[in-house]
């Protein structure tokens, strides 16, 4: 970064604003991660913590939760939260869900698939739109292709 000195207190907002990627984290590294490791000491009738951030906890699907004794999971929920005395930040905790293994990763990794109607549709319109700028060459809908 050029200048950092007189650039310290930018602001990055607007469309192109780097932000974090709860989704793809949920599902590349989360979801694996209780798959694989948490299958096995779920086998092996351990109970297991996960500590999340608060922010990418309230990106999951809502679990569905049950008691702490009889919780095979208990997530972690963390903040990062401003001590402007000090200048810094303080992890702390958020608050505790306690879930059952295999409905929490249930929930975690099932797709929820909206209609193909509405798919298709969005993706005419976003085909429709770039079109409108040149000159839309004599094609068939996609519901015509998907037709045939």
């Amino acid at each position: 970064m050029k200048d950092p000195k007189n650039r310290q207190d930018m602001t990055w907002e607007g469309p192109n604003y780097p932000r974090p990627d709860y989704l793809s984290s949920s599902r590349k590294r989360l979801a694996p991660q209780l798959i694989y490791k948490g299958g096995i000491l779920n086998t092996w009738g351990k109970k297991i913590a996960v500590a999340v951030d608060r922010h990418f906890f309230a990106n999951l699907p809502l679990l569905p939760e049950t008691d702490s004794d009889k919780a095979d999971i208990a997530w972690l929920v963390y903040d990062l939260v401003s001590n402007a005395p000090q200048i810094r930040y303080n992890l702390s905790k958020h608050h505790v869900v306690y879930t059952a293994f295999s409905p929490a990763l249930e929930t975690i990794t099932t797709t929820e698939a909206g209609s193909i109607e509405k798919f298709i549709g969005h993706l005419q319109q976003k085909l429709d739109e770039k079109l409108e700028n040149g000159y839309p060459p004599e094609a068939p809908t996609l519901n015509e292709c998907l037709e045939e």
